[in-house]
């Protein structure tokens, strides 16, 4: 524990950043597994072209090589825009907090996509058609019945990707972004105890994963409430 000394702040502050980056990096993933859900499902052959293309290169590529290609990518291209209008710019970048947090949100998103479409599919058509008989809206039905059940059906692979992207966070470190993992390797080059500062890394991330997994189960529970009355 000596060895932690001096240290505990800052990997404190690292857990907020990485509670951050998950957060944002959910709501993006979110929005990219039902757009590319909806695609998939479309009538149209553009849009479920395209929502095929994301799906096989964002799965076929290692989380890390698109991180990179985010974030030096961007950089390259604000550069370029940049210099035209005052060429004195050398460099500009999106900030890695925002490039990292859209990297892992892509990837996972991905994932996301699949497991969205199989939920959307897995809806009961005859609760559709009775809601239909009964005279409620296309729109209706789709808040109020095919949501909560696609929700129900998704939990469980929901909850992976969510797991996913918590340890997926850990990455951003090698842009410079100073969460749990960075603050360890600045805590190495000082103390010279990588198995303590490793280790510490290691609990944190495996709390967040506790909290995550009991969190998706308590909402399964919810979830499946009525099917357990019903028996």
């Amino acid at each position: 524990m000596a060895d932690l000394v001096g240290w505990w702040d800052d990997f404190f502050w690292g857990s907020i950043v990485v509670v951050q980056i998950f957060a944002v990096s959910l709501v993006m993933m979110v929005l990219f597994g039902l757009m590319g859900a909806a695609a998939k499902l479309s009538n149209s052959r553009i849009a479920q072209s395209i929502a095929s293309a994301y799906t096989v290169i964002f799965r076929g590529t290692p989380e890390i090589l698109v991180l990179l290609l985010i974030y030096f990518g961007s950089a390259i291209a604000l550069t370029s825009v940049a210099k035209i209008f005052d060429p004195s710019i050398t460099f500009l970048d999106i900030p890695p907090f925002w490039a990292g947090s859209f990297a892992i949100a892509l990837v996972v998103g991905s994932y996301a996509t699949e497991t969205f479409r199989g939920a959307f599919q897995g809806v009961n058509p005859g609760l559709i058609e009775a809601s239909r008989a009964l005279g409620i809206s296309q729109f209706n039905t789709f808040i109020y019945i095919q949501i909560p059940e696609m929700w129900r059906l998704a939990l469980p692979a929901f909850g992976n990707h969510m797991l996913s992207l918590i340890k997926d966070t850990a990455l951003i470190s090698i842009i410079g972004l100073n969460e749990t993992l960075f603050v360890a390797e600045q805590a190495i080059g000082t103390t010279g105890k990588p198995f303590t500062m490793y280790v510490v890394v290691g609990c944190i991330y495996l709390s967040f994963s506790t909290i995550i997994t009991l969190t998706v189960m308590l909402l399964e529970r919810k979830a499946n409430q009525h099917l357990a009355g019903a028996r």
